[in-house]
């Protein structure tokens, strides 16, 4: 039986080193999804803030302890506990958010598959994530209704092997590496086997908040696909790359994989040019390329967490007055029903 968090087991230091040794589905297991042990932990008193357990009925608590663990203690103004304290603020109704803010809905061509730009398409690959960030636009997606499963997963291949113009397969969720080995074994031979595809990207947050998925097994899996391999990792805060994380992420680079950068811009948690520039910094120590810096997709129980576009402009051009061109993520944001991300102009 895997051992759950309690209080007793997260104040003590030395389980907590017996935690990190445990493989990444007993880490995945042991995450927190309660807020008076997530609370309890950091030393936080539930009294003094703005928590919601109504917000965790729509949209449930889920953190793991290496995330956790990065969080400074007792300080509710910490940028990464912002990212995924369930709060008031999530049930206030604010103009011109949806449940669907990017369109992905009337775009699925097929079950857990999503053709919406040129040349490349995205799987649905599961609703499981190892962390649920409290401003993520697929919050409210039908999941059980869209995602591929061992059945559709099939449909979805032949509806890739159809569409010769399709070059690029965008794994997603969700967070496709919550799926095991064998599953991602399987799905990576079949998109191999398509001689029109080029490149298979791999969106994922759990190189950042589970870096123990990254195990030499995982590494084989992608070793032997036959396409070229792209990791989109999501870090959106310099402090969410810890020791284990560097160790992950230097994994996969020794692999040759090439790996970008997508980072989404947060009120109190990113909105300033010093903690984005310390990102881009740390990432690139790492081998990891800052590509984007998206505004918020205005999905329901996110609107809290919006930065102006205008601000967001701003922000980018100190960037550009402090850091070398490469260090700057481009800056953008997604439009339902435009065939492409819309780069936005800063000028």
């Amino acid at each position: 039986m895997i051992e759950t968090l309690n209080n007793s087991f997260m104040l003590n230091p030395q389980n907590e080193t017996q935690h990190f040794a445990k493989n990444w589905q007993q880490q995945l297991a042991d995450a927190f999804n309660s807020i008076d042990e997530l609370c309890d932990y950091l030393h936080l008193k539930i009294k003094d803030l703005p928590v919601s357990l109504e917000a965790t009925k729509h949209f449930p608590l889920r953190v793991p302890l290496n995330f956790a663990a990065s969080i400074k203690k007792g300080d509710f103004n910490d940028p990464l506990l912002r990212q995924i304290l369930p709060v008031n603020d999530e049930l206030k109704v604010y103009p011109g958010f949806s449940n669907d803010p990017v369109g992905d809905i009337p775009s699925a061509i097929k079950t857990g598959v999503l053709h919406k730009y040129h040349g490349r398409s995205l799987f649905i690959n599961t609703g499981s994530c190892a962390i649920n960030c409290r401003y993520c636009f697929r919050r409210n997606f039908p999941y059980s209704e869209l995602q591929l499963n061992k059945h559709s997963e099939n449909s979805g291949i032949e509806y890739i092997a159809k569409q010769p113009e399709i070059n690029e397969v965008i794994l997603s969720g969700g967070d496709p590496l919550t799926l095991s080995d064998a599953r991602l074994k399987i799905l990576i031979q079949k998109l191999s086997d398509i001689p029109h595809l080029k490149r298979i990207r791999v969106h994922s947050r759990l190189p950042i908040v589970l870096p123990a998925r990254i195990t030499q097994e995982l590494i084989n899996t992608l070793n032997e696909c036959h396409k070229q391999i792209i990791f989109i990792v999501h870090c959106n805060h310099a402090n969410e790359i810890n020791s284990r994380v560097k160790i992950a992420l230097s994994l996969l680079k020794k692999q040759g994989f090439i790996l970008f950068n997508q980072a989404v811009l947060l009120k109190g948690v990113n909105d300033d040019s010093d903690t984005l520039s310390q990102l881009s910094e740390k990432l690139f120590e790492i081998g990891v390329i800052p590509y984007y810096l998206h505004l918020l997709d205005k999905a329901t129980g996110t609107g809290h967490f919006e930065v102006p576009e205008s601000t967001a402009r701003g922000l980018i051009k100190e960037l550009q007055n402090t850091l070398p061109g490469y260090l700057v993520p481009k800056l953008v944001k997604e439009v339902a029903g435009e065939k492409s991300k819309h780069l936005i102009n800063i000028n």
